[in-house]
Formats: structure tokens, sequence, C-alpha cells
């Protein structure tokens, strides 16, 4: 079934948090261990905005089941990682890399099916994978 898995996590080592190269680097590899395509390197910043203590780092990845996001708060020991995928994958050992890397004493993980307006996962997966190719391929003769 496909899935949104959902990962806040607590207790994180600070110093993994406000390191932009960890976050490029879980989001570089973390694709291939659950089973994903990467279609384009990582997207990775830091923010820093009015409220001093919500800074941290962010970032996604474009797979072609959909995307990954990391949001860290390094003044707050906290990350929240959002796996959105057409193509159904083990969420339990997803959560095991996601503690690992962060260094998380505690995650509250929820998970959502979607896909609902397909009638199977291998279609909805087809569709999205077809759809994601077309947009990396840029304008085919004939478009505006």
């Amino acid at each position: 079934m496909p899935l949104h898995l959902i990962v806040d996590g607590y207790g994180a080592d600070r110093g993994r948090l406000q390191d932009e190269g960890l976050v490029y680097r879980f989001l570089d590899g973390y694709p291939e261990k659950i089973g994903m395509t990467k279609m384009i390197a990582p997207q990775v910043y830091t923010y820093r905005g009015r409220v001093p203590e919500d800074w941290g780092i962010s970032g996604f990845v474009l797979i072609a089941e959909s995307h990954i996001s990391v949001h860290t708060f390094p003044d707050r020991g906290y990350v929240n990682i959002d796996v959105f995928s057409c193509k159904s994958f083990e969420a339990a050992e997803s959560v095991k890399h996601v503690k690992a890397a962060f260094g998380l004493s505690e995650v509250k993980v929820s998970t959502l099916e979607r896909g609902w307006e397909h009638s199977t996962p291998r279609e909805a997966y087809g569709g999205l994978v077809r759809e994601r190719v077309s947009l990396t391929a840029g304008p085919s003769a004939g478009d505006d």
C-alpha cells in the first residue's frame, strides 16, 4: 500500500541537527536504503527567522515515488521527517535509519495510506513514475 510516513524525532544530538552535510548525506543515501529511486541531488538549506530558537536545517529530495523532507530544530533537539511514497516500503525499518542518523532517543511515528483514487498500488506507482519522468525530461516538442 502506498504510504506517507511521518517521524517526529526528539532528544536528537544537537550537533547532528545543525550539520547541513549530515542532512545532505542522509537525503542522498536514505532513498536507496528504503528501496526508492532518487531523481535529483538533495536540496538543503539553513533557515534563520524571526524566532531565534526556530532556526534549523531543511532539506528535501525528489524521488520517483514522490519525496522525502527533513526539518531540524537544533535548539529544541527536534527533527521532523516525511517520506511520501506511492510505493510500499517497510516503515519500521525506515524509522530505524532515521533514529540512527540523527541520534534520536524518542520518536513518534504516524503513517497514512495514500493512493485511494487508484484501483491498485501498481497503477498508482506507474502513474506517478510516468509523471515524474516527464517532469525531468523537460518540455516536449510543441509545448508552450
